[in-house]
Formats: C-alpha cells, sequence, structure tokens
C-alpha cells in the first residue's frame, strides 16, 4: 500500500513538470526581452489571451526627465502625456505570418506620438522591425536584438 502511495505521488509530480515543460515549449520564439537599435530601452514581447502579439517597455537606460520619470510627453491624446514611459504597450496586434514573420500590428514611437503600421521579422537572436505608412515600402527597419 504505502509502495502504491510512493507511485502515484511520483506519477502526478512527473505529470506536473511535463505540463510545466509543455506550457514552456509552447511559447513563441519572438516571446522574449529585445533592445531597440539604440539599446536604450528593453521590451518585452509578449502573448495576450486574445492570441496577438505585443510589447511594453520594461527598462530605460535614462528613466528620468528633469529629476522625474519619464512620461509620453509627446502622446497626441493630452489625457496620456503623464502616463509613464516605463509600462508603455509600444507593439500591439501582431499575429504570426510563417515561420518567422509577425504582420498587421502597429508599434508606437514615442519619441514622437506616432503610430505607425509595423510588420516583423525573426532572424535568429535579431528581429528586424519594419514601420510604416500605407504600404511597407514607404518605412523604416530597425534592428532589435535579444536581451535575455
Amino acid at each position: 500500500m504505502v509502495i502504491n502511495k510512493s507511485f502515484r505521488i511520483f506519477l502526478l509530480l512527473l505529470v506536473l513538470l511535463g505540463t510545466r515543460f509543455c506550457a514552456l515549449a509552447q511559447a513563441d520564439q519572438i516571446e522574449h526581452l529585445w533592445y531597440n537599435e539604440e539599446k536604450t530601452a528593453k521590451i518585452q514581447v509578449y502573448k495576450a489571451t486574445d492570441g496577438k502579439f505585443y510589447g511594453k517597455i520594461v527598462w530605460l537606460q535614462t528613466p528620468d526627465r528633469d529629476g522625474k520619470p519619464k512620461t509620453d510627453i509627446n502622446n497626441p491624446d493630452e489625457k496620456r502625456r503623464n502616463d509613464p514611459e516605463l509600462g508603455l504597450v509600444i507593439l500591439k496586434g501582431f499575429g504570426k505570418n510563417g515561420d518567422h514573420g509577425y504582420q498587421d500590428g502597429t508599434i508606437y514611437d514615442p519619441k514622437n506620438g506616432k503610430t505607425y503600421s509595423c510588420k516583423m521579422t525573426l532572424n535568429g537572436n535579431q528581429l528586424d522591425v519594419r514601420g510604416y505608412i500605407g504600404f511597407s515600402l514607404l518605412g523604416r527597419t530597425t534592428k532589435w536584438t535579444r536581451a535575455d
């Protein structure tokens, strides 16, 4: 009877560990911490409950401005200009496109307060982030690198 109970506990632990490893294995390859091209910010890319990918600023090289935490001073919505830059969601609504592509999302640039259409392509430990207006030919690509 004691062996039977110990065996059940062992099996339960195996199932729990297996479930944990399966959950980790299902994380998408883009779900990491990324440095922007200038390495002045780190962006955490994650998959939300809607199945889309988002990214928020989780670290700033210079988090303060004039002795106070940086805020989104260039936001076109005056009510949002006091929102902190740290924690700001700048990537929104990306869907997976093939093995390494992500599309139909937007990127917000807190430096100028503008939002652009965006697509991303994963190349190993580099993420090519292309912001554009209208067509992707009319845009700019920055290269982000894995920070974790």
